[in-house]
């Protein structure tokens, strides 16, 4: 909403199929969006019936932990969510990170840059561990070596996935991948055996996909 010109009006015209998730970036978290009324706002968009999900910093939660409350009444799920944008903390933070964002809200997300392939493999243990818990969540490694964890995440119970469409040329976090090459990639991911027989250019794909992206 923080990027959009009016966003109250364009969810007001909004008549597509497609639910929508809404977020109000503050800009101490690397949105445009002023303090005052940026709460208000959000919560203004939560009460359209196309908006189902709204994301919420973890920060904000806890703060604010009483606003929950009120967006819980508009029937919206909360996504809890926590940045890191220039490294990936150790395990055990990150285990706690997604303890804390799923203790305020519906699905707890965690996005952090990663500096290293290990970085990459934290992310996706902590995801791992988080689901086995119980816990409805959403991991992302950002950046170029992380890019592959968009791809590879949902095999570790990652709920959520980001994605610009491949004609959008705004800005967007580090290492992100279109939606279409994205899409492609998963499915193949979850192929079976025997379907990828069927095609067996699949893995051609997969690799061209990803040199793709990349160059994304």
């Amino acid at each position: 909403m923080d990027k959009a010109e009016d966003p109250i009006r364009q969810l007001s015209n909004y008549d597509g199929e497609l639910s929508i998730l809404a977020t109000n970036r503050a800009q101490w978290f690397g949105g445009q969006a002023h303090d005052t009324g940026r709460l208000d706002k959000l919560f203004a968009a939560s009460k359209f019936d196309a908006v189902e999900m709204v994301d919420i910093e973890l920060e904000t939660a806890r703060g604010s932990d009483w606003v929950l409350d009120d967006f819980r009444k508009n029937d919206v799920e909360k996504i809890i969510s926590f940045h890191a944008f220039e490294d990936t903390p150790d395990l055990d933070t990150l285990n706690a990170i997604f303890e804390q964002c799923a203790r305020f809200g519906d699905i707890a997300k965690v996005a952090t840059y990663a500096e290293d392939y290990s970085d990459s493999l934290r992310m996706l243990e902590a995801v791992n561990t988080a689901t086995k818990d119980g816990m409805r969540v959403a991991g992302i490694s950002m950046g170029e070596i992380g890019s592959h964890t968009r791809v590879v995440a949902p095999l570790y119970g990652s709920k959520l996935g980001y994605a610009p469409l491949g004609s959008d040329t705004n800005e967007y976090a580090p290492g992100q991948i279109s939606i279409h090459t994205l899409a492609s990639m998963i499915s193949t991911l979850n192929a079976t055996d025997e379907e990828l027989a069927k095609t067996p250019s699949a893995a051609e794909d997969f690799v061209q996909a990803q040199r793709r992206a990349r160059m994304e």
